[in-house]
């Protein structure tokens, strides 16, 4: 068979789909599936992959969070068994290895956490003493602080879970609520299910939440040819700002995706045009006695060095304010 028969031939099988197993990473993985079988013309199969985080009982917190998810997803991409990768952005650590690249950050889905509560109640109902479910300390330490400035006491219990594991805290009365991602109730049609979408004002997401990362093998180090330019197409440039942004700030603050860490960028409009870019981040004690959080404004990056560079000069004033002191916090 010569060269072009060969090339023929790869470029007729379907291309894979690393995933992970979850409804929720299923469909997701699903939607990119489908734009990319519009782009290429090509079939698209899923290939589900078992992850560490999928398989230990430890609360996240407690095995550290960062890669959990990611880790056996590049180690298929690494070695051929998968064509490309889709993963929650907010999951991923923020060291790209060099043999990688993020091929695409599609339009972002609403990045705010939500609450699902019993009797359609929001926060500032929840009677004194109800248990909040969440798996995150930075959850915990916005809730925390949050009722501390309503003059109410909640009790915050760190869980675990899939989404219909988490909801079903609050239906079975076992809690009296659950924080989760708005994005991930919408990707699987859930969100009328939410009784609150949490003001950024109060609680500020996971950096990246509700963002999806399309990942695969560099063009140059032998991933499929033209695969990583295919997929740039799917890609979203505003959405690729603000995600570098606030993950630059976690960078920088040297926090893993289990730390106390939340942050978002937002684009601001003037008129029809966007013209500047707020980046927001907040650090704190997970039983809310401590947040740093603070802002910046600048004008909307136009390449991601300077998008970077806008999450770093917010995180070194909030190292300044004290963030080093909060890093270490981790839910028990």
């Amino acid at each position: 068979m010569n060269d072009t028969s060969i090339t023929a031939a790869a470029d007729s099988r379907p291309l894979r789909l690393g995933t992970r197993r979850s409804k929720l990473a299923m469909a997701q993985s699903a939607q990119v599936a489908e734009a990319v079988r519009d782009l290429t013309g090509r079939a698209v199969e899923l290939v589900e992959i078992t992850t560490y985080g999928d398989t230990s009982r430890e609360h996240l917190a407690q095995i550290g969070g960062t890669g959990v998810f990611v880790s056996a997803l590049r180690d298929a991409l690494l070695a051929g068994d998968i064509d490309f990768a889709v993963h929650s952005l907010k999951d991923l650590p923020t060291a790209e290895p060099a043999e990688l690249v993020l091929a695409a950050i599609p339009v972002r889905e609403d990045p705010r956490d939500v609450l699902v509560a019993r009797d359609g109640l929001d926060f500032e109902s929840l009677p004194p003493g109800s248990r909040v479910g969440t798996g995150s300390p930075r959850r915990m330490a916005q809730l925390n602080a949050w009722a501390r400035a309503l003059g109410r006491d909640i009790e915050t219990v760190p869980i675990r879970g899939n989404i219909d594991t988490r909801v079903g805290y609050v239906t079975g009365g076992e809690l009296d609520a659950v924080v989760l991602a708005a994005a991930g109730l919408t990707r699987i049609g859930r969100i009328g299910e939410a009784s609150q979408f949490l003001p950024a004002d109060s609680v500020l997401p996971a950096p990246g939440q509700g963002a999806l990362a399309v990942e695969c093998v560099a063009d140059q180090v032998g991933g499929a040819p033209g695969l990583a330019s295919v997929l740039a197409e799917l890609d979203d440039p505003f959405t690729r700002a603000a995600v570098t942004a606030e993950r630059s700030l976690l960078a920088a603050l040297e926090a893993g995706c289990s730390a106390p860490v939340g942050a978002l960028a937002d684009l601001q409009a003037d008129g029809q045009a966007v013209t500047e870019m707020r980046l927001r981040g907040v650090v704190g004690s997970t039983d809310g006695s401590t947040l740093v959080q603070l802002s910046t404004t600048g004008p909307v990056p136009a390449s991601s060095d300077a998008a970077s560079a806008l999450g770093r000069e917010l995180a070194a004033e909030m190292l300044a304010k004290g963030a080093a002191g909060l890093m270490g916090e981790r839910a028990l």
